[in-house]
């Protein structure tokens, strides 16, 4: 076995209950605990430290964020066109592991997460009411629309391109441990395995959970947001707190239970459960209007793409983007860990140019019939019913799908399974985000203790619950960008790396294409000669 392949060659530390790589492992425990106890001690002040912080970063380096993303974007474009695309993750013989169909379903469900059920309503009401200055000649709606599809379309899964591709062939054709470390062994080599390798690995450990953290932040205040409109529990930072406790104890039954007994049947009414959600919305909505705004919107995002794309705000004076796309990519960038490793698992088998093109695509569209469905049904009603549905968003985010399900029949019943899909979506992000950041931090392993994977678990509901009690929405976003921003970092260096990988395999490939028809012709050649001998014989 090479060098380049030794997934164990890093120390471990073996134990009944954990299974650890130390050098990741408790750099960054101390690193989440000291954050805990640092807000935990400021208090109430922290909002104020959470803002200023956010602001300093979005203001000097939104700019960087903004051009990262569109680099990440066109990188996976670059390679799917170019000669690499040809590549296939686990070698040559790879086959793949599901089929066309679920491998789709599992990509759409990857992306599916709370996210979306957050921000899908509110988000297209609030650019309505407060458009940004993108353009003068479209209409608020329209700019609604596309300004909500640049957040959720193909940047964010031009991230998960790159680190999930990245993953799964250092992984899959290197024989590498499955941890970002290995993505980098083109650059410097078997140094993967010591401190350069594993302040990789804890930068990665560190983005993943508070991503984790910020998702889980905004689906504890849209459960107590449902709790709140359905039955009238109390709304607020103290209940969030409590929720978070009771949703990630739920978490931990599902660690316990396993991957296949615990996540895959939580993932399967996850998927079950939203697409009810958008049936509903397509029969019972507006319809027609759904069905030609989705056109509307895919034309308008196409058309306006690059303006969008790399609009930073330079001649406004404002500072709409930093509460908005400069989060957004920050919080893409720290959440891409998390899916670029389940994308990873699922891909083997699949060609370069098949992963960037089916990864790009079929969550961005199904993703944008989602907001269109929801985030379009809304502006319809705002639009006939002037405040309706603007004035609680403005009041509260987290309600805004609420109040839009009310509008509709059987509105309790509808809103009641919206809040316990975000319940559902809040159980399979925690477990599945243990997994990744355990495997982080030992060492690529997959199959490590229980114990181990509900510690995580509950560190991620810890820092979600520190971050409520910090500033709520704001000290979430914060996190987000904060984490974000150093590993947006990592992954332009990763361009370089999986660009250098790639382009070894090619040769590699080309050299044993050679090799074979070298050896057929030297072949062909022995059985010709042979041949005229056996003739020459005969005669």
């Amino acid at each position: 076995m090479n060098k380049a392949s030794k997934p164990n060659s890093d120390p471990t530390q073996q134990h009944r209950f954990f299974d650890i790589h130390p050098p990741v492992f408790w750099p960054a425990t101390l690193l989440t605990l000291s954050f805990v106890g640092i807000s935990l001690a400021i208090g109430e002040p922290m909002a104020a430290v959470f803002s200023a912080i956010q602001t300093f970063i979005s203001d000097y380096f939104g700019w960087f964020l903004i051009a990262t993303t569109n680099i990440f974007l066109f990188f996976m474009l670059l390679v799917a066109f170019s000669r690499f695309g040809q590549i296939r993750l686990g070698g040559r013989q790879a086959v793949a592991d599901f089929s066309l169909l679920s491998w789709f379903a599992m990509l759409f469900s990857a992306g599916m997460g709370i996210g979306i059920l957050f921000w899908s309503v509110a988000e297209p009401i609030y650019h309505y009411t407060h458009p940004p200055a993108l353009s003068d000649s479209s209409s608020a709606i329209a700019v609604a629309m596309q300004t909500t599809f640049l957040h959720w379309g193909l940047h964010p899964w031009g991230v998960y391109a790159l680190v999930g591709m990245s993953l799964a062939f250092f992984s899959f054709n290197r024989n590498l441990p499955l941890a970002i470390r290995s993505i980098f062994y083109p650059l410097i080599g078997d140094k993967i395995h010591g401190w350069r390798g594993n302040l990789i690995d804890v930068v990665a450990v560190m983005a993943t959970l508070f991503g984790l953290a910020t998702s889980l932040g905004f689906g504890v205040q849209q459960v107590n947001a449902g709790l709140h409109h359905l039955f009238g529990f109390p709304y607020g930072t103290l209940p969030q707190v409590l929720l978070v406790a009771t949703i990630t104890a739920a978490a931990t039954l599902s660690v316990v239970s396993g991957l296949d007994r615990g996540v895959k049947k939580l993932s399967e009414i996850n998927l079950g459960l939203g697409a009810v959600l958008l049936v509903f919305i397509l029969i019972l909505g507006p319809t027609v209007v759904i069905l030609d705004s989705f056109i509307q919107n895919l034309g308008g995002y196409l058309d306006n793409f690059f303006q969008l794309s790399f609009w930073t705000e330079s001649y406004q004076d404002s500072s709409w983007q930093n509460s908005w796309t400069v989060f957004y990519w920050a919080w893409w960038i720290s959440w891409s860990p998390f899916v670029g490793l389940f994308i990873a698992r699922i891909s083997r088998g699949r060609t370069v140019r098949e992963f960037v093109f089916s990864v790009l695509i079929i969550p961005s569209l199904l993703t944008f019939l989602w907001i269109t469905a929801f985030g379009g049904s809304a502006l319809q009603i705002e639009q006939e019913q002037a405040g309706l549905l603007s004035q609680p968003v403005q009041e509260n985010v987290a309600v805004a799908i609420y109040h839009l399900l009310a509008q509709l029949p059987l509105g309790p019943l509808t809103s009641f399974v919206a809040m316990l899909l975000v319940i559902s979506f809040f159980v399979t992000s925690s477990d599945s985000g243990s997994l990744v950041v355990d495997a982080f931090t030992s060492g690529g392993k997959l199959n490590s203790p229980v114990v181990q994977r509900v510690f995580w678990a509950t560190m991620e509901g810890v820092v979600a619950a520190v971050l409520l009690l910090g500033g709520g929405l704001e000290a979430l976003q914060t996190a987000a960008i904060v984490t974000g921003l150093p590993f947006a970092m990592i992954l332009l260096t990763m361009v370089f790396s999986l660009w250098k990988g790639l382009q070894n395999e090619y040769l590699s490939n080309q050299r044993q294409d050679k090799a074979v028809e070298r050896d057929s012709y030297q072949q062909l050649i022995r059985q010709i000669l042979a041949g005229k001998s056996g003739d020459g014989q005969h005669d």
